[in-house]
């Protein structure tokens, strides 16, 4: 048995796709996205995505990076992903092996990377010194089989729109989403200010579905929104959901969720899935009033490089 350890190329984004289906099937991924992501990365993430391959067949895979735009400076990322039927043959401790000497040489100090909520998977990362932070949940919902609440009377100044109404200018979803990421739950935080980066890899991303994102308006303004990511066939993922500080407790992340979610049905999607930090109760709520059911729990994990 070969394995090694090198850097995608543009003819491996199927396989990439599938594995990180295979090893996450509650995220929504697609070869086309694969590639956006490496060809758009900004150069201060320092970005690498990495193959495992065994014998010519992709195996495993990590992306990783520099925490770049975070307000701590030697903050970094990984998170490998090893097929099922291929785990256990020393790819992910190779892979993340590789990793750790990519970003202690780019000066990272700190790596954070995501764990499956599993005996084998949390053994793997203590093993090797990283120490658990926080968990985040994945949830599914059957946009089949399952009930929708039906979208209600819109009080007076609010309106519905879509992304796609904001192409000439997504600026006002841009301070939307910056304000509402900051409010969130994180480890790493983030200065939320550069709009060209932001509409390179958020508004230009290939998964992100204009017509199925929704936007809250109240007296013409953005107050909430919620971005709505596609595989192109049946499977939708909330990307983002939020709410303007000042619009708050008006039940407005409930709406946009409403509206998005019964037209990705009215489409054809059967499957949708979301993922929220542990300590992210408001939406917890909100997802679980809707019908979401937690289908699996992955934890941040942390470790000192050097």
């Amino acid at each position: 048995m070969t394995l090694i350890v090198r850097d995608f190329r543009i003819e491996d984004a199927a396989s990439v796709s599938a594995v990180r289906r295979a090893a996450l099937p509650y995220m929504v991924t697609t070869p086309e996205a694969i590639v956006f992501a490496v060809e758009t990365a900004n150069p201060a993430k320092k970005y690498r995505l990495l193959i495992a391959e065994k014998d010519g067949e992709i195996i495993g895979t990590a992306h990783t990076g520099v925490a770049y735009d975070s307000s701590e400076p030697g903050q970094s990322f990984v998170t490998p992903h090893v097929h099922p039927a291929h785990r256990g043959q020393g790819a992910g401790a190779l892979i993340l092996r590789t990793a750790e000497e990519h970003l202690t040489a780019e000066g990272a100090r700190t790596v954070y990377a995501w764990v499956m909520d599993e005996p084998e998977s949390r053994s793997f990362a203590e093993k090797r010194g990283y120490r658990p932070t926080r968990p985040a949940h994945f949830q599914r919902l059957d946009l089949r089989g399952g009930t929708l609440p039906p979208l209600p009377e819109l009080p007076a100044g609010v309106e519905l729109r879509t992304a796609a109404d904001f192409e000439a200018d997504p600026r006002p979803i841009f301070r939307a989403d910056a304000e509402a990421t900051s409010d969130e739950p994180s480890d790493i935080s983030a200065d939320f200010d550069d709009y060209e980066d932001w509409i390179s890899h958020t508004w230009n991303n290939p998964l992100l579905d204009r017509e199925l994102s929704t936007v809250v308006l109240v007296d013409g303004e953005v107050a909430a929104f919620t971005a709505a990511q596609s595989d192109g066939g049946t499977r939708y993922m909330s990307g983002m959901t939020g709410t303007l500080r000042a619009h708050r407790g008006r039940g407005f992340a409930k709406l946009a969720k409403t509206d998005s979610l019964r037209r990705a049905r009215a489409a054809g999607h059967a499957e949708a899935f979301t993922s929220n930090d542990g300590d992210n109760g408001p939406m917890l709520a909100v997802n679980k009033w809707f019908g979401y059911e937690i289908c699996a729990t992955e934890v941040r994990h942390v470790r000192t490089l050097g």
